[in-house]
């Protein structure tokens, strides 16, 4: 019989901690012990985990743990890699990895250093429409493509979704980044996952109804791709609606990821896509079904950081008015 699988829980501020906590739950793991820096914020997860408060350091000297959960606020993420990293055991991370460039610099280095498996939750990369255009692509469908654009924007400002328990997300002090940040990243991950590194970027951040002091509530970035290619991304929090996710415009054929994910070839006919690559299981589900011993495709830390250096680079666009070579 093999051994249950035993989490250790490293933070538990970020807003998706809920539904790890539940999914955990769920799968029937066994839980090692909690730590945060707020021991309420910590009593209350490790109630409903079946599981105790626990000192950050007992929490790295438990070798009954089979891996760690890090979801804190993003500013801490260092230290506690660094504080746990010595085990060698697989380590989820929160997305962003880390606050900036040099920060997620100083993670990545660490992992590479040590070893351990890593991931995070962009769990875009698992949705059926996505995963056809990224093989329609590769498949040289589109033929040589010219525009890529990215959208992934909400109503969380608007709902006020972080005046409460969640308030430190919309404080760059200790996430970092604002909206763009926060949201863009996921669609960033996918837009570099399919189309490639970027050589440059730029771009321009709003307050929008500067319900957060300081923080960022939407953006515009553009991207200059390696391979020719002109991207653009819009995250925000003042969004009623996101009607397209993803469009991709190339000398054969246009195609838009909405409510339907059509394809329009040169002769102008549209049409829509409807056999599609089968779902996979990503963002903090992966991470569990590789602890599980299951087929899972994990992003590397390498990854990571190179999505917080483009991000970063697209902030100190923003500030600077001008564009920020990679």
């Amino acid at each position: 019989m093999s051994s249950p699988i035993r989490l250790g829980w490293v933070g538990c501020a970020h807003i998706h901690t809920p539904g790890f906590v539940n999914e955990v739950v769920e799968r029937g793991y066994e839980c090692a012990g909690v730590y945060d820096h707020d021991t309420e914020r910590a009593a209350k997860n490790a109630e409903r985990l079946s599981g105790s408060v626990v000192t950050l350091e007992a929490l790295a000297a438990d070798e009954s743990v089979t891996a760690y959960v890090i979801c804190s606020e993003t500013v801490h993420h260092l230290e506690l890699v660094r504080a746990i990293i010595a085990t060698g055991k697989p380590i989820f991370v929160e997305k962003p990895m880390g606050t900036g460039a040099e920060n997620s610099a100083a993670i990545l280095a660490l992992f590479e250093e040590h070893g351990n498996a890593f991931h995070t939750g962009y769990f875009m990369r698992g949705n059926p429409a996505i995963r056809t255009l990224k093989k329609l692509v590769e498949e040289g469908k589109f033929g040589q493509i010219t525009r890529v654009r990215g959208s992934n924007c909400h109503s969380g400002a608007l709902g006020g979704w972080f005046d409460g328990e969640w308030r430190w997300m919309a404080d760059r002090s200790q996430a970092g980044v604002g909206a763009f940040g926060d949201l863009g990243t996921h669609a960033l991950d996918i837009l570099l996952w399919i189309f490639g590194d970027v050589r440059a970027v730029t771009g321009i951040l709003g307050m929008g109804t500067a319900r957060y002091e300081g923080c960022d509530e939407f953006g515009e970035a553009i991207l200059a791709f390696q391979s020719g290619t002109v991207g653009t991304l819009a995250a925000a929090w003042d969004d009623v609606a996101n009607p397209s996710f993803l469009t991709v415009s190339g000398t054969e054929g246009f195609a838009t990821i909405g409510q339907d994910f059509t394809f329009t070839n040169k002769s102008g006919e549209t049409s829509v896509i409807e056999d599609l690559e089968p779902v996979a299981v990503s963002g903090f589900g992966a991470f569990l079904d590789h602890l599980e011993g299951k087929p899972a495709e994990l992003v590397t830390a390498a990854e990571a950081a190179a999505r917080d250096r483009a991000m970063n680079a697209i902030y100190q666009g923003a500030e600077s008015a001008t564009w920020v070579s990679l």
